[in-house]
């Protein structure tokens, strides 16, 4: 079986003689810079991933949509399992990066919400965390070796839900790490849209949140620039508890990863640092709204 490496190479995309590096940072794709006669791009090699919802086509389109507006890298070629990008020269965020950008981080995140359902074509994906957690559980259920924490982080997702209450439904990105945005020395750039759909904007707003390890003070400078204003108690309850939620999906992502994926990550490691965080979260969850 090919490459990755091999398999772009011989695309009928590339012009002329080619450089092909590899681009770290993915934990469930590979990713390369190419450097051909026209210009340098970004390779993305990945297939659909069932257990993990990731539907490339849908990647694709997101992606397409993004870049129409004005906010992502063009997508020049989409199939065989690779995704073409213009190479965007510039910094990629860390988290400091983006607690002290965060205006500018909020900034393009609203226009997604806002802005992006005008631009996408195709069916209607969706993703919903509670939904996402509930398919992981059911998966690792009927592994050889169960989670031994799986049944109380269940316990947990159920009533974070209910107190998360009504969503307020858009395009969301759904990955909100750091290292999605890029600064060019002019603009900020938000990529990877593996699992952009239609879902909840408070989800997006807590993933940026648990992802980069806001403290308060942070967390309070966020939700300001989103809203546009103070937030108010129920504003913080359903923050809270999909900052909670974000952390136990990525907790769940790396169970799941660890019996599915192939790729030479530690996922075992990222379980353990995600279920830290988790339970941080949660344990100010408790403090905040259980006495």
């Amino acid at each position: 079986m090919p490459t990755a490496e091999e398999h772009i190479v011989e695309l009928p995309f590339w012009s002329g003689r080619i450089k092909l590096e590899p681009l770290s940072g993915g934990l469930s794709n590979e990713s390369f810079v190419v450097t051909d006669t026209r210009g340098k791009y970004v390779a993305r090699y990945g297939h659909d991933i069932a257990v993990h919802h990731v539907v490339r086509t849908r990647e694709a389109e997101l992606s397409r949509a993004a870049a129409d507006l004005g906010i992502s890298p063009h997508l020049h070629f989409a199939g065989d399992g690779v995704m073409i990008f213009d190479f965007i020269e510039g910094h990629t965020f860390g988290a400091d990066d983006l607690k002290t950008n965060l205006e500018r981080g909020v900034d393009i995140v609203k226009r997604v919400h806002t802005e992006m359902h005008q631009k996408v074509r195709g069916p209607g994906y969706l993703f919903w965390v509670w939904h996402v957690l509930r398919d992981y559980a059911h998966l690792l259920r009927q592994s050889a070796t169960l989670p031994p924490d799986l049944e109380r982080l269940m316990a947990i997702a159920a009533v974070l839900e209910k107190d998360a209450g009504e969503p307020r439904i858009c395009i969301c990105h759904s990955d909100l790490l750091a290292a999605n945005f890029i600064d060019d020395g002019h603009k900020l750039w938000l990529i990877d849209w593996e699992y952009g759909a239609f879902g909840n904007v408070w989800f997006d707003v807590g993933n940026m949140a648990a992802i980069s390890d806001f403290d308060r003070q942070q967390e309070t400078q966020l939700l300001e620039a989103y809203l546009g204003h103070p937030a108010t108690e129920v504003d913080w309850r359903r923050f809270d508890a999909m900052r909670c939620a974000a952390n136990l999906r990525e907790t769940l992502w790396g169970m799941v990863s660890e019996q599915h994926l192939e790729l030479d990550i530690d996922y075992q490691a990222y379980t353990a640092e995600q279920l830290a965080g988790f339970e941080k979260s949660y344990t100010d969850y408790l403090q905040r709204y259980r006495d």
